[in-house]
């Protein structure tokens, strides 16, 4: 049986297994309706025309695990920010692990998906924020939506900064041969709240995940967020990653993107402003080798006065890898007085990498400052010829020259910690120790 035809007979049964009230009812059954007509998308999509599924959907996922995952915290403090207190929201295989957690309800709400959804003291909170602004068109987005169930429910009340950064982690044990997974997140900060978020993807062992993740975040009037994506999975795990943010006046969201692994990854980041001063950052680093595929598809919709937006997304791409970069802003014509920039870099290794770019700007204001640009080359000879003629052998010149070229991203980091282990990795997927401190 095809992965559509399996996913659509086990909705019924999916839904006869948890307590779900009326109006979600109605909203997953419009959403597997939606699924059922569109199906997975392909090239055939504009969308998706450089970004192709069907490797990854002729494996045989499970769609529900049916086994719980057993780790031991040993196994996986490397994945945790250890070097500092976090709140942590833990799931393994898509079922919450209590053990490795620590959520909390003291002054603001880290805790789960499940409970937000079936609670009744949270129902006012869902029926007001739930699938509000997650696309109702974009197939993959509505799938999640009929399976959503599970994932991490953050409320930040107002006027609270939550005293340390929150983990969301997912990890797939490999308990079964093939195993799908949908979890759906849902982080709420309101007026001149803070909150800073880290989120990650990681398989245990090389049995293929397929994960499609819906995250809906809403950035009331003054509140700052601070989003910060890892992803460095083994090569048997593919991710889709649909975030769509809301944001009201004089509010700031940053979200930062380190794609360093995985098969196929797919992030659709999409940003809206519905108030004045806003300011929406959007950053990211893409390191690649072997065969592997990162697609970027960004929207910031300006479509309100004297907002901001900065994109930076910077790609090294070695071996047979492929990097898709589609970045679009939005300007409507209320949204005068608009400061736009979206920037993208890319350093191909070899002539069997490839980078499909596609910057776009979409005005109809007439008073704006929108600048958008993109370079694709290879590493200066001149520069490498210097630093090795300094006595800096050829690997390490190569790798601190890619170092400098992402280095603009990772001094935006605001956590020390992360900023530290995020140079790690980088080092790492260069092949060389870093000869500074960290």
């Amino acid at each position: 049986m095809e992965l559509k035809d399996k996913l659509i007979s086990s909705f019924m049964a999916f839904e006869e297994n948890i307590d779900v009230h009326a109006q979600l009812h109605d909203i997953r059954t419009a959403a597997i309706k939606n699924f059922e007509l569109k199906g997975f998308p392909s090239r055939r999509d504009e969308a998706w025309k450089y970004t192709s599924l069907n490797s990854v959907l002729k494996n045989d996922f499970s769609v529900f695990p049916k086994h719980d995952g057993q780790i031991e915290s040993a196994e996986v403090r490397k994945y945790f920010l250890h070097e500092i207190d976090t709140y942590k929201v833990v799931f393994v295989d898509g079922i919450f692990n209590s053990f490795l957690s620590s959520t909390t309800h003291d002054g603001i709400d880290v805790c789960l998906m499940s409970s937000a959804l079936t609670k009744p003291k949270y129902k006012m909170v869902i029926d007001e924020y739930f699938n509000k602004i997650a696309s109702n068109d974009e197939s993959l987005t509505t799938l999640n939506t009929a399976f959503a169930n599970e994932g991490a429910y953050i409320n930040i009340p107002k006027s609270k900064v939550a005293d340390k950064p929150i983990e969301i982690i997912y990890f797939s044990t490999g308990s079964e041969a093939a195993l799908m997974v949908q979890p759906r997140n849902l982080v709420i900060v309101n007026e001149n709240s803070h909150v800073q978020i880290i989120e990650r993807h990681q398989s245990l062992n090389e049995n293929p995940v397929l994960t499609n993740s819906v995250t809906e975040i809403f950035a009331k009037k003054r509140a700052i967020v601070d989003y910060y994506k890892i992803q460095n999975d083994n090569l048997e795990a593919s991710l889709i990653d649909n975030t769509y943010i809301a944001q009201k006046e004089q509010s700031h969201v940053s979200v930062h993107t380190f794609s360093f692994g995985g098969n196929i990854t797919r992030n659709n980041l999409n940003f809206y402003h519905q108030g004045e001063r806003i300011d929406s950052t959007l950053k990211g680093i893409t390191i690649l080798g072997d065969k592997q595929h990162v697609d970027h598809h960004t929207l910031v919709q300006h479509a309100t006065p004297n907002c901001e937006s900065h994109q930076n997304y910077k790609g090294i791409f070695g071996g047979r890898s492929t990097g898709v970069f589609n970045g679009k802003i939005f300007v409507e014509k209320e949204a005068q007085k608009t400061d736009a920039f979206q920037q993208n870099n890319n350093i191909l290794l070899g002539d069997k990498s490839t980078i499909n770019a596609k910057p776009q700007l979409e005005i109809f204001a007439d008073d704006v400052k929108c600048s958008h640009g993109c370079t694709i080359g290879q590493l200066d000879e001149k520069a490498m010829f210097y630093m090795q003629s300094r006595g800096i052998p050829q690997k390490e010149a190569k790798a601190l020259l890619m170092y400098a070229f992402s280095n603009e991203v990772i001094e935006s980091i605001k956590i020390p910690e992360l900023k530290n282990r995020i140079t790690k990795i980088i080092a790492t997927k260069l092949g060389v120790k870093m000869g500074f401190d960290l």
